[in-house]
């Protein structure tokens, strides 16, 4: 990965497309990433969620993300993309510091959002 750069994308895709149409969606951007020498570390689905704002009169959308390596001219490409593709409604590429992929790295490890044990309350002795 010597000449391979980390960042991390976030993208809404249109919520008038079904869930199937929008996993569509994200396999062409996964493909598009693995055909440009791109290692695909992290793809999450976060779903359908409402936005902040309205966007093209659009209230919710179907967030995902995804963290990669690749080649630095590649974000170019992979943004330009995304304006092409007419059911994107936002997207976001980061590039990463050393310090945020030790964070991604422990935040996989851990589960990110998911609790591997349930926490009961103490019962209380009266």
């Amino acid at each position: 990965m010597q000449d391979k750069i980390m960042y991390e994308t976030t993208f809404i895709v249109s919520p008038d497309l079904s869930e199937e149409g929008y996993k569509g969606e994200v396999e062409k951007f996964l493909k598009l990433m693995k055909d440009h020498n791109s290692e695909i570390l992290n793809t999450e689905y976060w779903g359908l969620r409402k936005l902040a704002y309205p966007i093209n009169r659009k209230t919710s959308g179907y967030y995902v993300y995804i963290e990669f390596a690749a080649p630095g001219p590649f974000v170019q490409k992979l943004e330009q993309e995304y304006h092409y593709d007419e059911s994107i409604i936002r997207f976001l590429t980061v590039r990463l510091d050393k310090h945020a992929v030790a964070y991604n790295i422990k935040r996989r490890e851990q589960g990110f959002g998911q609790r591997s044990e349930t926490v009961t309350a103490p019962e209380i002795n009266s």
